[in-house]
């Protein structure tokens, strides 16, 4: 199962956006490892967000992040924030299951 992972990203520092992405990208290693495909919405925008100039880095990284978030056929909620809270959103408009912990997510077929 194509599973997206959401979380807090944004932080006042440096560290600790370092610090939210590591967890993010360990929940993802997990499912990984568990035989799903996952993403993380974040590490496809942050890459063009370093190279490209907009006038609201944060809107055009949610864009992305939702396009991706939004070609998932679930999703890993492991924290609020707004961007989490949007793609978890995005998930449940469609109907589609949300996992609050590795424990609910189902062996991979």
């Amino acid at each position: 199962m194509i599973i997206g992972v959401a979380g807090p990203y944004s932080a006042p520092t440096e560290e600790g956006r370092k610090t939210n992405l590591d967890r993010l990208n360990m929940a993802a290693a997990r499912l990984l490892e568990m035989g799903h495909v996952p993403l993380i919405g974040i590490n496809a925008a942050l890459p063009v967000l370093e190279k490209a100039t907009v006038p609201d880095v944060y809107d055009a990284g949610m864009a992305i992040s939702l396009a991706v978030i939004g070609g998932c056929e679930a999703l890993l909620y492991i924290g609020q924030s707004r961007g989490a809270d949007m793609e978890l959103n995005l998930i449940l408009s469609r109907g589609l299951p949300v996992y609050r912990s590795l424990a609910e997510v189902p062996p991979s077929k």
